[in-house]
């Protein structure tokens, strides 16, 4: 039930709401017919979406995740709690990407690669389908605390299917079938191997704004376990070069098996205020 509450919440958030990034065109290619800008970054808050860096571009994306701003100005609303995540994307062609990060959530590296099947076509085929997957080494697994930890349970994948629909100029949504498998997993009584579906869209407000949510639905998640689903909020600024996302969440981990996972906090108790920024180079 509380699945189908947060879903009839999300959808209403998502109904409503160096090249330039605005020479992008906001409705098919007359050439090719093929539907453009469906999405400005390359996630859309923290769930990766169906853009991918052009090829021969190299994109850094910085993200930062401040502390609870609940906390208060014991913390100066979280900037004393950052969460900082760097990423460096790559095109090898325009339909593959790679990509490696380093999250300071758990000290987490992460190889990734992100490649699209079809792109949707106006009056051809409806969606575009891209596939995601990566592989993350938790290096922040206390060895004292662990001393039977190896290499290997420090090991995570993830492997996801992005399909998204621009319904028109201003509606883009996404929905994300995401498998995920950690070896090594906080809580006792989850399963190593989870399942989740994201839910994720953009709403265009003008040339250079548009509100952008997600929302992840854990599907195997322990019946006792202390974490909660992750819901995203916030807003895309785009400039000459880059994109500029300002957001709120109740998850401060970054990476795709974290926020899925291990999100903590609750919407009006625990939230966590957040940016990417995405330059081309």
């Amino acid at each position: 039930m509380r699945h189908i509450l947060a879903i009839l919440f999300l959808l209403p958030i998502l109904t409503f709401s160096q090249n330039d990034l605005l020479d992008e065109i906001d409705s098919k290619n007359e050439s090719n017919e093929r539907v453009t800008a469906t999405f400005k970054g390359l996630k859309i808050v923290n769930l990766e979406s169906t853009k991918l860096v052009a090829k021969k571009e190299l994109t850094l994306v910085v993200a930062h995740r401040f502390g609870s701003l609940n906390n208060g100005i014991d913390t100066f609303f979280g900037l004393d709690e950052a969460v900082t995540r760097i990423n460096f994307v790559y095109g090898l062609t325009d339909a593959i990407n790679i990509g490696i990060s380093r999250s300071s959530f758990l000290k987490t590296y992460q190889l990734s690669a992100k490649y699209r099947f079809v792109q949707q076509k106006e009056n051809e085929f409806p969606f575009t389908i891209v596939g995601f997957n990566a592989l993350l080494i938790n290096t922040g697994l206390d060895k004292i605390a662990l001393p039977l930890i190896e290499f290997k349970h420090r090991l995570g994948y993830t492997t996801q299917l992005l399909i998204s629909r621009k319904i028109n100029t201003n509606l883009s949504l996404e929905l994300a079938p995401t498998f995920f498998h950690d070896n090594y997993v906080a809580f006792n009584d989850q399963s190593n191997t989870q399942v989740a579906l994201g839910l994720g869209g953009r709403y265009k407000l003008s040339k250079r704004w548009s509100i952008n949510a997600d929302y992840g639905i854990h599907l195997n998640r322990a019946d006792n376990s202390p974490f909660k689903n992750p819901l995203s909020i916030g807003f895309d600024l785009e400039t000459g070069g880059h994109v500029f996302q300002m957001h709120f969440s109740n998850a401060q981990a970054m990476n795709t098996n974290r926020f899925l996972s291990e999100t903590t906090g609750e919407w009006f108790k625990n939230i966590f205020f957040g940016f990417n920024l995405s330059r081309r180079f």
